[in-house]
């Protein structure tokens, strides 16, 4: 069942130097365990089971009848990995003459049994495989899901006002969670409003309750119907992040979101929603030109440029704010990050940032606070 196991760095060197005793071997065992996680083999045994991708956790996470010699398989093998867990480095170096200078490692007390059994019962909050372990991903170039490695770390506390706008999602995405019916997003508003910001930081507070972002570029919105059959049986809940939508008129890729929202027999899925930001309210780019009289059916015409709009379900305008907003939300950051500065300083500064920049938001907000750090 835990086969897969054996592609382990870690366990490949350790399975390597039980065959061949070498200090050679040994060192290299060693060396791996450091970079794993610094030394602790029982902790880093007990992580790659938990979030092993193996037939028996799948068919937990999509709900099938286990056979009872599945289970056993797995009690078992659980119990030899258990023994491999324990290993103290004076065992492993019993076979060899010199090792007082060999490098030490640690193992801690720990039940891979117990620790297993509560993953499996909890797995539509752990998930398995990849999806155990990161909370954000990407869609690459041939259609692959890719795990960020280093996701933006953005929590709710760290913004400031639109707390309207912000529940709205938050109560929408735990109604997905509960298995409850929910809805696709679509949100639109000025630049630097925390559109994004907002999507990402409700998948870092809601991690360790199932949910997962995946992030697609709009030229790649033909791989959805294939991202969501893969996700399909997937016992965690998944957001569909598409950032800064737009589409030019008679764009291939406007019909296949619309298919999606649409919800076609191919694209239909329970655990999973589609949250879009657009700077445009209407998401098609429109020229004077296209508004002319010369459009017999522009009637028609226009309808179909707002019709993506309307097949969301959920509509949220982020409102670029007024002085007293931008001023509140520059307080906020300032005493957040321990800014020690008059207010009146504080709002002349930002005042003028925002006028030489064109305009207020809270992205301009975090740059000036941001600068006023660095210039510390």
């Amino acid at each position: 069942m835990f086969r897969g196991l054996l592609s382990d760095d870690v366990v490949a060197s350790l399975y390597n130097y039980l065959d061949n005793p070498t200090v050679r071997g040994y060192s290299d065992f060693v060396a791996k365990l450091y970079r794993a996680n610094m030394g602790n083999l029982s902790k880093h045994i007990n992580s790659i089971c938990e979030n092993d991708e193996n037939v028996y956790v799948k068919a937990i996470g999509n709900g099938d009848s286990v056979p009872e010699y599945l289970s056993q398989c797995v009690k078992n093998e659980l119990q030899i990995l258990q023994s491999v867990a324990e290993l103290s480095a004076e065992e492993l170096c019993q076979p060899l003459e010199w090792s007082e200078a060999l490098p030490k490692f640690c193992s801690d007390s720990i039940s891979l049994f117990d620790n297993y059994t509560h993953r499996t019962k909890n797995i539509g909050k752990y998930g398995y495989g990849a999806y155990a372990k990161h909370s954000m991903f990407y869609v690459d170039d041939i259609g692959s899901i890719v795990p960020v490695n280093n996701p933006d770390p953005t929590r709710l506390s760290d913004l400031l006002d639109y707390k309207r706008e912000q529940q709205i999602i938050i109560d929408n995405t735990k109604a997905l969670l509960e298995g409850k019916p929910a809805a696709n997003i679509l949100l639109t508003g000025d630049a630097g409003t925390g559109k994004s910001s907002t999507i990402k930081a409700v998948t870092n507070e809601l991690f360790s309750e199932g949910l997962r972002i995946i992030e697609m570029s709009k030229d790649k919105l033909s791989v959805i119907p294939k991202i969501l059959n893969e996700l399909a049986d997937n016992p965690l809940k998944f957001i569909i992040f598409i950032d800064d939508l737009s589409f030019l008129k008679d764009d291939d890729n406007f019909n296949a979101l619309k298919a999606v929202l649409e919800g076609s027999v191919s694209a239909k899925s329970k655990n999973v929603v589609i949250y879009a930001t657009s700077n445009r309210r209407h998401i098609i780019r429109e020229t004077f030109g296209e508004r002319g009289d010369d459009d017999v059916h522009r009637n028609e015409t226009m309808q179909e440029i707002i019709s993506l709009s309307e097949r969301f379900g959920i509509h949220i305008t982020f409102q670029k704010p007024n002085k007293d907003t931008f001023l509140r939300i520059v307080y906020g950051l300032a005493e957040a990050k321990g800014i020690d500065m008059p207010k009146e300083e504080l709002a002349a500064q930002a005042e003028r940032m925002a006028l030489e920049r064109g305009g207020r938001s809270a992205r301009l907000a975090k740059q000036y606070i941001d600068y006023l750090l660095s210039a510390k």
